[in-house]
C-alpha cells in the first residue's frame, strides 16, 4: 500500500527586502502628500485672514435739525394806496420778489407833482443830455417866465426866483423842478422844449402811450391840477424808467441843489440816503405822495432793488414813517439761522473688532434765510473701515429754498485696524 506523504505546515512568502523598502517609500510620499495640503491649507487660510479686506464699521448719524427764522411781518402802509416791486434776491424770495412784490388798490390818483418826473423825461426824450455832467442848451428867460413866479405864488405851490433875462441850462432847470420842486420852472422849461404848452401837453400823450401808460394822465406839467392822474402800478414803471434815465438818476438822487445862486436849497425827499433810497419824487396837494426808489442792503449780497410808491397818505411825516418801517419790516425778514456748531457730535462709528470713533461737524455753519423758510438736512452715506483722526467720512448739507451750505463730517479719533488674532479668529467676518 502506498503511503501518503504528509503535507508541511503553510507560512506567509517572505517580502524581500526591496519590496519592503519600495512600500515603505510609498507610505512617506503619501504621509508627505497629506501634510503638504494640510501645512498648504494653514499656510492659505494664515495668508488670507491676515490679508483680507476688513468689513465696514458701522455708522449710526443723524443730522442735526435746524429751526427757520421767524415768520417775516411786513409792515405796509396804511395811509394810503400803494405799490412796491422788488428786483434781485431771487434766491431768497423767488422771481419778481414773491410775496414783497404787491401792489395794494390801483385806481388812477392825483400824482401831484411826481408829474414832474414825467415832464423831465418828455422833456429830455425832445433835448436829450449827453450824460449827468452835460450841462445841455442854455435857457433864457422871458418875461413871461418871471410871470409864472407870481401866478403859481398865489396858488400855494413851490416857486424859486427867474428874473427876466436870467439863463439856465437845461441841467440845472431840471434840478430845479426835481430837487426843490419847483413849479415855475417845471412850467417855464416845458414850454421852451416844445413852444407851447399844447405842444408840450401832445408830446406827453404820446410819450406815455409809447411806454405802455395807458390809465396815467397828464393835463399840464407841473401836477398843480389834480386831473393829473396815475396808478400804483403805473408809477412803479415810471420810478423804473427815471432811474434808469442818468441825468434824472443823478438829479433826483442830490440832496441839496448844485445851481449857481441857489445852492444848498435841501431836496424835498428827506429820506435819501434812508434805507438806501437814492430818489424819485415827493408830490403834495391835498394828501402826501412818494414815489422811491431804494438798493436795500439786507446783509448779503447785492441790495434788493426795491421801486415803491405811497399816494394820498395823511401828510410828508406819516408817509416818511411808513416807507421807513415798511423798508425796515423787509430788512428784518431775513434772518442768519446757526444750523450747526464745530464739533457737533452727529454719531459714532464702531467697527467688528470693538474700535469706534465719534463723528463730528469739521465746521460751524449759518445760512441766511428770508423769512420762515423751513431748513433741510441731508447727509452723504457714510463707509468706512479705519481711518485717522480728522479724516473727512462724508458731508451734510442744510438748504432752505435755492441756497445750501454744506460742511465735512469728520472724525474725532483715529480707527486702528484689528491685529492679527482677531483676523485669525474671525474668518466669517472678513471680506464683506
Amino acid at each position: 500500500m502506498r503511503g501518503v506523504e504528509a503535507e508541511e505546515p503553510h507560512s506567509p512568502d517572505p517580502v524581500d527586502p526591496v519590496t519592503r523598502r519600495r512600500r515603505r517609500r510609498r507610505g512617506w510620499i503619501v504621509t508627505g502628500i497629506v501634510a503638504a495640503v494640510l501645512l498648504g491649507l494653514v499656510g492659505g487660510y494664515v495668508g488670507y485672514a491676515l490679508t483680507a479686506p476688513l468689513p465696514a464699521a458701522t455708522g449710526d448719524a443723524t443730522p442735526p435739525t435746524a429751526q427757520p427764522g421767524p415768520a417775516a411781518k411786513i409792515v405796509l402802509p396804511v395811509d394810503g394806496a400803494y405799490a412796491l416791486s422788488v428786483a434781485g434776491g431771487e434766491e431768497f424770495l423767488g422771481p419778481d420778489g414773491g410775496a414783497l412784490s404787491t401792489v395794494s388798490a390801483d385806481d388812477p390818483q392825483p400824482m401831484a407833482s411826481i408829474t414832474k418826473v414825467i415832464t423831465a423825461l418828455v422833456i429830455l426824450d425832445a433835448k436829450p443830455l449827453a450824460g449827468p455832467d452835460d450841462p445841455g442848451p442854455t435857457i433864457t428867460f422871458s418875461k413871461a417866465d418871471h410871470d409864472l413866479y407870481d401866478a403859481y405864488y398865489v396858488r400855494g405851490a413851490t416857486i424859486a426866483a427867474m428874473p427876466t433875462g436870467s439863463t439856465m441850462s437845461l441841467h440845472d432847470a431840471l434840478e430845479m423842478m426835481l430837487v426843490i420842486s419847483a413849479t415855475n420852472y417845471a412850467d417855464a422849461v416845458s414850454t421852451w422844449a416844445f413852444g407851447s404848452r399844447s405842444a408840450f401837453l401832445r408830446a406827453a400823450k404820446d410819450w406815455l402811450a409809447a411806454n405802455g401808460f395807458a390809465r396815467t394822465t397828464v393835463v399840464e406839467p407841473t401836477g398843480l391840477d389834480p386831473r393829473s392822474v396815475s396808478t400804483p402800478s403805473e408809477l412803479i414803471a415810471l420810478g423804473k424808467l427815471a432811474m434808469a434815465n442818468p441825468v434824472i438818476a443823478s438829479i433826483v438822487a442830490m440832496s441839496a441843489l448844485d445851481v449857481p445862486g441857489f445852492e444848498g436849497q435841501g431836496n424835498t425827499n428827506t429820506l435819501l440816503g434812508v434805507d438806501g433810497i437814492r430818489g424819485v419824487k415827493t408830490g403834495t396837494l391835498e394828501t402826501a405822495n412818494l414815489l422811491f426808489s431804494s438798493q436795500l442792503d439786507v446783509g448779503v449780497g447785492e441790495p434788493l432793488q426795491l421801486t415803491g410808491v405811497v399816494l394820498g397818505a395823511y401828510s410828508r411825516d406819516s408817509i416818511d414813517g411808513e416807507v421807513r418801517a415798511w423798508l425796515d419790516s423787509i430788512r428784518a425778514g431775513f434772518h442768519e439761522v446757526t444750523v450747526n456748531e464745530r464739533g457737533a457730535t452727529i454719531g459714532t462709528y464702531t467697527t467688528p473688532w470693538g474700535a469706534s470713533a465719534r463723528m463730528v461737524l469739521a465746521d460751524s455753519v449759518a445760512l441766511l434765510t428770508w423769512s420762515d423758510t423751513p431748513i433741510a438736512a441731508t447727509m452723504t452715506e457714510l463707509r468706512l473701515t479705519t481711518g485717522e483722526k480728522g479724516e473727512k467720512v462724508g458731508e451734510v448739507t442744510w438748504t432752505a429754498g435755492s441756497r445750501s451750505r454744506t460742511v465735512a463730517v469728520v472724525l474725532d479719533q483715529t480707527i486702528r485696524p484689528p491685529d492679527e488674532w482677531w483676523r485669525l479668529t474671525h474668518p466669517f467676518e472678513l471680506g464683506r
